[in-house]
């Protein structure tokens, strides 16, 4: 009993442990890859490609269109493309504002660049882009090999920034899990353990958060928040379809640990379930069943279910019916069976016994009785058992009949239907009447079996798990 207790309380933390580090992993990885990124392109300081601008709408004036514009436009973009590498083979063709760019580049965003940057020029009519790519192994690879190496020695030169982010993170994030750990602080705070522990829990992910923010702010990557913000949205979405069942159990549990509805060793039927509480878990309700079985029941379930709590008041009524023949008394029947139920010690005067007829039938009328007993002080179905058959006794006593099956048989003779029966014939003796016997005595009385309820205290005090039912706490 105690492994599966002390097991069940070590699947609760290991389902919250195993979810935190996914969401801070995935975190993790898309700062990683959104500031290898950015810092790539801060530290080796190239310049984005930018758009090309559309034609103005304004008529042209032909008295601009010279020759001197013309090669003023030239001279500005060579001497522009000259400080771009990448761009200084580009040739340039300027005829009547038209500017014609030839040539070959090494990648498709130079051949754009050049275009978006003749365009920007004063005077500039159109732009016809005429640069071819080239695909030549050397002149692709040396520039692409250039790019990466400045890039690592960018990032090695931003190692100490990183650094620095990465510590002051982790310092935010472990004052968080320090602050989170103060148990005490929380169970003084909060109602019960399980709010505490969902408590501490949001302030770890609070202070992961924190320490990231102000990571990126270090690092100047503001920019990437939204993108793991976002992505930790998909990827809590993602986990909360996965896991919504465990999150609808420990929303229930939650519930069920502020409305406490029921107290350890309670007596009580959980959707037909039948037990004495044992605990209430972050998972589950345990019951010991009345065969002294363990009984684990979801709490989603259970805060859902119907709960029959016969502990709480200890009276209980219990009922059974009595038969008697048609041709007797019922009311003499009733009287003197509520006499002999009120004669046993353990029927409660109040509320007081009663009894009805409850249907007539063709050969018997069918009595109803209701005592009541104390629960603390009286077994319930003992006290049943004793009471019928004390007011059977004392009815039989009386001289009413208890009614039996009576089948009644016919056979008829066609060929002696037509005589009459002789004189003589012998008459048949009814059957003789069985003698009484006294109520046999039951031993051990009515006192209830506390053997269930003894077995659920030795568990509560020798379990080491964690228990949800507070005792300072109503019961709604």
């Amino acid at each position: 009993m105690l492994l599966r207790a002390v097991n069940d309380e070590a699947a609760d933390k290991v389902t919250i442990r195993a979810i935190f580090p996914a969401i801070v992993a995935a975190l993790l990885l898309c700062l990683s890859t959104a500031l290898h990124a950015q810092s790539a392109a801060d530290l080796t300081g190239a310049p984005a490609a930018e758009p090309a601008e559309a034609l103005p709408d304004d008529p042209i004036d032909p008295g601009t269109l010279t020759e001197e514009t013309d090669r003023a436009i030239a001279s500005g973009l060579a001497n522009v493309f000259t400080q771009i590498e990448g761009l200084r083979d580009v040739g340039i063709a300027v005829q009547s504002g038209v500017v014609t760019l030839s040539g070959t580049v090494t990648n498709q965003a130079d051949r754009e660049r050049a275009e978006a940057i003749a365009a920007r020029i004063e005077g500039v009519v159109t732009v016809e882009n005429a640069i071819d790519r080239s695909y030549e192994v050397e002149t692709n690879v040396s520039p692409a090999v250039k790019t990466l190496l400045d890039n690592m020695r960018g990032l090695v030169r931003g190692l100490p920034l990183f650094g620095v982010a990465l510590v002051i993170g982790v310092l935010i994030a472990g004052l968080g899990y320090l602050l989170a750990g103060r148990r005490r602080l929380w169970l003084w705070a909060t109602p019960n353990p399980f709010l505490a522990e969902l408590l501490a829990g949001a302030i770890r992910v609070a202070a992961i958060l924190a320490g990231l923010v102000v990571a990126l702010q270090i690092v100047d990557a503001t920019a990437m928040l939204g993108l793991v913000l976002g992505s930790a949205g998909i990827i809590g979405i993602a986990l909360g379809f996965a896991v919504r069942d465990t999150v609808d159990n420990y929303v229930s549990s939650l519930m069920l640990s502020l409305r406490q509805p029921f107290r350890a060793n309670d007596h009580v039927v959980i959707d037909g379930c039948e037990g004495r509480v044992i605990r209430l878990t972050s998972r589950a309700t345990v019951l010991m069943t009345l065969d002294g079985n363990h009984l684990r029941i979801p709490n989603a379930k259970v805060f859902k279910a119907i709960i029959l709590n016969y502990t709480r008041n200890p009276q209980r009524r219990f009922e059974f019916e009595l038969g008697v023949d048609s041709a007797d008394d019922p009311l003499g029947a009733m009287e003197v069976g509520l006499q002999a139920i009120r004669a046993l010690p353990f029927v409660l005067d109040e509320p007081r016994s009663q009894a009805v007829i409850q249907t007539v039938g063709e050969s018997s009328i069918i009595l109803r009785f209701f005592a009541w007993v104390d629960q603390g002080s009286t077994d319930f179905l003992k006290g049943r058992s004793l009471a019928i058959q004390a007011a059977k006794h004392a009815v039989e006593e009386a001289g009413d009949e208890l009614p039996e099956p009576i089948y009644r048989i016919r056979v008829d003779d066609r060929r002696k239907s037509s005589e009459p029966a002789p004189a003589d014939a012998p008459v048949p003796a009814p059957a003789a009447a069985k003698p009484r016997k006294a109520p046999p005595m039951v031993a051990d009385g009515a006192e209830p079996d506390r053997a269930v309820e003894k077995l659920v205290s030795e568990e509560r005090g020798s379990a080491a798990g964690s228990d949800l039912l507070d005792t300072q706490r109503p019961i709604e």
